[in-house]
């Protein structure tokens, strides 16, 4: 294992892909969250039902993110990360300048063109993170890799409780939700002039004029068995996440009557949530370096993640700081998030590495609304202590599972192809 000096290691940690990649992803998740933060008001300001247009809305912007996690993925290993760094911040800001104006677009259908507007967002944001995390992690040493990717996470997922005091500052609720959107919008611009400096990875650099190698192929992924379940247990791992955020963070205002809490602000849960994710995030990148390992980490944090859930649905949470508690605890449990995207890219080759690091965190966002789905499905019978409590049974235990089989890249050569 290669040692490095101080100085060495703060100018790789803080070189200008990592910094460009984490105020990325810090970009990334202010435009990604701010729906689930302003949700209820804009929804109310255009006289819409926050619950019921509100998951709609919330499924087209999964699915665009689902959806473009494959394009962009595509685009990454065909013609280079940095293609993707600059079309897909292109994409979302326009996107989230026009939800900004939504009250003014003469259309009588609001709630379609909201959804369709956060559907374009959504594959907008699909490519940031797997492109970023693609190109840290090719650019730095092994040795280093872990610590710099969470350095982009964590300081990225910082985006989300900014996006929350934004909406908390940017004036009346009815109003305000519209200028946080533009100042997102305004906020991904001009971040393109910081990518110019920006220079492509080498390791794709070295493979890019090959044509004996094919690059960019989604359909490779399936074409053995090893590869699909290699593929498959990548985003299982992941799942957690977004359950934690999806449902018990994004839907809080319908836990909060049932524990007897009368006024809850699903924004404010987002950003708790969020606030744990960033420092758990940070941590992961420090813990696995301790451990020599990839996997352990995040089944220590999934035990961690598990038990706050148990004790959340079991009514431990009796007042709304006491719900905030536990969206600190879950996000500093689902704090693995840098480390399992980085665990997709050390899995796989260079020609289809960006791929893999773009579809699968998407695949694991957009699987959000199987999620919702079942949650609401479920929750018709049973209630949504119960519905929560299943979805939340199948979404760890897939994880666990994909996580105690996958292989350990702890310190894996990437200078390979598929």
């Amino acid at each position: 294992m290669k040692s490095f000096t101080t100085q060495e290691k703060f100018s790789y940690l803080f070189s200008l892909p990592v910094i460009v990649a984490a105020l990325g992803y810090f970009v990334d998740i202010y435009d990604l969250l701010l729906f689930g933060i302003v949700r209820v008001p804009s929804l109310k300001s255009l006289h819409l039902d926050p619950d019921t247009v509100g998951t709609t809305i919330m499924n087209f912007q999964m699915t665009g993110l689902l959806l473009g996690g494959i394009f962009w993925g595509i685009m990454g290993d065909k013609r280079g990360r940095l293609s993707v760094l600059f079309g897909s911040i292109f994409v979302y800001s326009i996107a989230n300048i026009a939800c900004g104006y939504l009250v003014e677009i003469p259309v009588d259908d609001k709630a379609q063109l909201y959804a369709w507007l956060r559907f374009i967002a959504g594959l907008g944001l699909a490519g940031e993170l797997g492109a970023g995390i693609t190109l840290v992690a090719e650019s730095l040493p092994k040795e280093l890799r872990a610590l710099g990717t969470s350095i982009v996470a964590g300081f990225g997922l910082m985006g989300a409780v900014v996006a929350h005091f934004t909406v908390e500052l940017a004036g009346p609720a009815a109003t305000g939700w519209a200028l946080a959107y533009l100042i997102g919008g305004g906020m991904g611009l001009g971040l393109l002039l910081l990518r110019i400096g920006v220079l492509e990875s080498g390791l794709y650099s070295h493979i890019k004029h090959e044509s004996s190698i094919e690059k960019g192929n989604f359909l490779q992924l399936f074409k053995t068995k090893d590869s699909a379940v290699k593929y498959l247990k990548c985003i299982a791992i992941g799942l957690p996440t977004w359950y934690c955020i999806g449902i018990l963070a994004v839907m809080s205002n319908q836990f909060a009557p049932v524990f007897g809490i009368s006024s809850l602000h699903p924004g404010k849960a987002i950003m708790w949530a969020y606030l744990g994710i960033s420092v758990g995030d940070f941590a992961s990148g420090f813990i696995s370096n301790a451990l020599q390992s990839r996997k352990k980490p995040i089944l220590y944090m999934l035990a961690f993640t598990m038990v706050g859930v148990v004790l959340l649905l079991s009514g431990a949470a009796t007042t709304e700081n006491g719900y905030y508690f536990f969206c600190v605890w879950l996000g500093l449990g689902t704090g693995y998030w840098a480390m399992f995207v980085t665990m997709a890219a050390e899995q796989f080759g260079t020609n289809i590495r960006s791929t893999v690091t773009t579809t699968v965190p998407n695949m694991v966002r957009g699987l959000l609304a199987v999620m919702l789905i079942g949650f609401n499905y479920f929750k018709a019978d049973y209630g949504v202590i119960t519905s929560g409590a299943i979805v939340g049974i199948v979404v760890f235990g897939l994880s666990i599972y994909a996580t105690w089989t996958s292989r350990e890249t702890h310190q894996k050569d990437l200078d390979f192809v598929e």
